[in-house]
Order: C-alpha cells, then structure tokens, then sequence
C-alpha cells in the first residue's frame, strides 16, 4: 500500500514538472536566463522575480549578459522562462528594429492582448478579423488626420479653460488628479462629441471607471476570473453600450446635433469591405479602446511633463520663452491654434523627453508565429516559435550608449546637432513600426495645448522635495508619490 501510494506522488510530481518545466530552444535559440540571484528558486525564480519587476529584471540580465561580452549596450536578446513559456526579450535598436519591423503573420498581437476582449468586445480590434481590423483602423486613422486635428485645438483649449477656472488665483492641487480630469474632458469632447461632453458626461466617466478598473494583473491570465472587478467592468461595458444605442439613434433622427468632427460619428458611418456596417457592440468597443489608450497615455504623459518642467528652473524659462514667441500678445487669453502648435519645438521635446524616461507602456508583446531569424552584435540567433517576445520601451530608451546621461531630463538631446531620437528604433514613446501609435499626433496635440495654457496662465511649482517614483507596479505606469504643485496666476507685463 505504501509502495503504491508513494508511486502515486511520485507520478504526480514528475507530471507537475514535465507540466512546469521550462520549454529550451535548440542550438540556435537566444540564451536563457535560467537562474535568479533575486529570487533564488529553482524553476520558479526568473518568473517570481520578473513578477516582482519586469524592469528591473531585464535591465539586470541586459547588464549582466553584456559583462558575460554575449552583447553589449548597443543591442541584446536573452530569453527568461514562465514556466513551460518562455518571452524572449529584445534590448537596443539593433535587436528592436527585428521586433518593429516584422508582419503580424511572423509576430503577432492578437494572441498576446486576448485578455482586452471582454473590454473592447467582440469584433473590436484583436478580436477582428483581419479585412475588418484594417477597416476599423483605417476609420480612427481618418478620425486623427491633420484637418480633424485642427477642429480639435480649440476644444481641447476650451476645456481646459473651463476646468482651470475653478483654480482661482493660486492655491495647491494634485497634478495627476487635475489632469487625469481634465484629460477625459477633452478626450470625450473630441471622441464623443459636443452632445455626449454636454449631457452624458458623468455617466460615462463613471463607467469608465469601472472599466479600468476590471483591468488587473489577473485579468491577463484569466480575463474571465469571478471577481467583483470584472463583474463591474462587465456590468459598465453593458451600460455603456446601451447609452450609445441611444445616443446614435437619436443623431441619425437629428442629425444637426453633431459638427461631424467627432471620431463617435466616423466609427456610425463606418462600412466594412463586405457591405456590412458596424454594429452599436462594435462603435462601443472601438471608444472604449480609443479612450483607454488616450487616457492613461496623456494623462500620465502630461503629468510627468509638467512636473519634469516645473522641477527645472532653466527649462521654465524656455518653455515661457518660447510661448512669448509664439503668442506674441501679452495676454494669456490668445487662442491656440494647430498651427502654433508646430511653433512650439521645445515644449514638443520637452514631452518627447517625459515619455522617454517615463513611458506609460512598460513592455510590448507579440507571439512569434513562425522562427524568427535575429542577428544582434554579429551573433545569429533563432527565436523559436511560439516564444512571446518583448521589448521595454523602460529599458530600451535608458541605454547610455544611445542616449548620454540616460537618467537626465533633457529637452535639447532632440534638436540639431545631437538629434538622438533618429537613430531607427531607439525613441520608443509610441511604439514603432507598422504597430506604431496611430492616436500619438492626437496626444501630442492634446497635450501641448493643454499645457501650453496652463504654463502661461500660472506659474507652477512642486511642493515635494523630490520627484515622484515610477509606478512600475501599476498596470498603466505613473508617478507614485507627492505629485501635488502650487500655482499662482502669472502678472501679465
């Protein structure tokens, strides 16, 4: 009995090891980071401490594989094992551009963001078919084209008008918290249109909120787990698309109650090649999608900007200098336009240089769906198929190598002589390649404009005495910490 009963566990635990043992490539496969001095565990360790800090992790092994000469700063590619999976990541423009470069037919997306379907719904995006994932993506294209962009200007400048009014003269605020609010305001203005800003706000940014909110950690591995967070998401995506059914039944009886700038009236009219239009499900998951990659991204870009700003004497006076030049009254009521948007180099780089060591996406993700040759410091290797591979816009855009004093918020790195976000593959804030962000020149005017107001309207000083961390925990990365400002009306000479 005893002999069976101990045949029994032993079956049972080579099963569970055979099941969680790493997978090994062949001769050819990049090296595998097997071992963990964090988190000195056999076969668990490399997962437990990439779970602990996917940054830190692959900056170590970046590092420590670079005094090991199997590459050096300019380029890498190591693989770390989940178990019997395995992410090979990809480090340096070198290594990135393979990443970048390649169809969704040798690395793809779909496979690797599944766990957004019950966000975005079904047919939306990664859950499209093909033909119909380039009509939707052709539709947010044309949403975000250059003459859109202008209609946008003076809405996003009119609410942040309106939100600062209630600022007063001077007085204390939590930057993140103002403009994380004010970044929906324009976002909906611009996405949904005047009627949805105008009557249906407050619900909509509270379902929002439960919809961000059902994105967690688990939800990755288990989209569908019965927890109170994804009952709640699953509850406000339901709601949301019974408030846009109204919504676009009530436009196409009154059709005069939008401008038709609105990216809600395109994805309406939107066909698909085979005749079919898109349905109410369909409209809601591609605003949700907008919104949820406009909002964590200008929001906390934003943020970061205005703090790295304010933290900086000298580069105060250069954004102030340059807004002077470009507003040539005195007063700080001028209008913004797109125009004068593009005349503002410096405070456009001084974003460039908050997203560059502060992105908001820690790691992007693709499955590799057939080996994918990689050459890397004159090594070849082999990516296996069915290996996820990443690169870390966290990582990738700290290299010393590429951008000197990487740690340093710098503005001037990006202007001539030095222009060091050129070299190809190496600035990362929107991505890169045929997967870039298509929504980035809509963020960029968003938030120029955004700050472009402020700063002439107040003068803005951190109270902390030190910056905020990055949140490398979060889902979406922010600042942890004090984030709150003083600000004081600017006297107008």
């Amino acid at each position: 009995m005893l002999e069976t009963t101990l045949l029994v566990i032993g079956v049972v635990l080579v099963g569970i090891y055979l099941l969680i043992r790493p997978r090994k490539g062949d001769a050819n496969a990049p090296p595998c980071v097997t071992s963990s001095p964090v988190v000195p565990v056999p076969i668990l360790g490399m997962a437990l401490e990439f779970g602990l800090s996917p940054v830190k992790t692959i900056t170590r092994c970046f590092h420590e594989f670079g005094v090991n000469t199997l590459f050096h700063e300019f380029g890498g590619v190591f693989t770390i094992p989940f178990l019997h999976k395995r992410m090979t990541v990809l480090v340096g423009p070198e290594a990135q551009s393979v990443f970048f470069r390649a169809s969704d037919d040798v690395m793809s997306q779909n496979e690797v963001y599944d766990f957004m379907r019950p966000i975005f719904g079904e047919g939306v995006v990664y859950d499209a078919t093909k033909k119909n994932r380039q009509t939707q993506f052709q539709s947010m294209a044309n949403g975000l084209r250059v003459s859109r962009l202008k209609a946008y200007v003076s809405k996003v400048e009119m609410e942040t008008r309106q939100y600062l009014k209630q600022w007063g003269d001077s007085g204390e605020v939590d930057l993140l918290n103002a403009l994380s609010e004010l970044t929906i305001l324009t976002a909906s203005r611009c996405l949904h249109g005047n009627d949805v800003r105008e009557q249906m706000f407050v619900e909509i940014s509270e379902l929002y909120h439960d919809l961000d909110q059902g994105l967690t950690p688990l939800t990755v591995f288990w989209p569908n787990a019965p927890t109170k967070a994804h009952r709640k998401r699953n509850a406000a995506r339901q709601k949301m698309v019974q408030l846009f059914q109204r919504v676009i039944e009530e436009r196409r009886q009154n059709p005069e109650k939008t401008d038709g700038t609105d990216i809600l009236q395109i994805f309406m009219d939107m066909t698909y090649k085979d005749g079919s239009k898109s349905s109410v499900d369909q409209v809601t998951g591609l605003l949700i999608a907008l919104l949820f990659a406009g909002q964590h991204t200008s929001c906390i870009t934003s943020t970061w900007t205005s703090l790295f700003i304010a933290n900086n004497g000298g580069i105060v006076e250069k954004v102030m200098e340059e807004q002077n030049k470009v507003f040539s009254s005195s007063s700080s009521s001028d209008e913004v336009t797109f125009d004068k948007l593009n005349e503002m180099p410096y405070l456009h780089n001084c974003m460039r240089e908050a997203l560059r060591l502060c992105p908001p996406l820690i790691l992007l993700i693709r499955k590799a769906m057939v080996d994918v040759p990689i050459a890397v410091d004159g090594k070849k290797y082999v990516i296996p198929k069915g290996d996820m591979v990443a690169v870390s816009p966290s990582v990738g855009m700290r290299i010393k190598s590429v951008f000197p004093d990487p740690d340093e918020f710098d503005p001037d790195r990006y202007m001539e002589p030095r222009e060091e976000h050129k070299i190809p593959y190496a600035w990362m804030g929107f991505g890169g390649g045929m997967h870039s962000c298509m929504g980035q020149n809509f963020a960029f005017v968003q938030v120029k404009t955004i700050l472009s107001v402020l700063f002439r309207e107040y003068e803005i000083k951190r109270i902390a005495p030190n910056m905020p961390e990055i949140d490398y925990e979060a889902m979406v990365v922010g600042p942890k910490g004090d984030c709150r400002v003083h600000y004081k009306k600017r006297v107008l000479v």
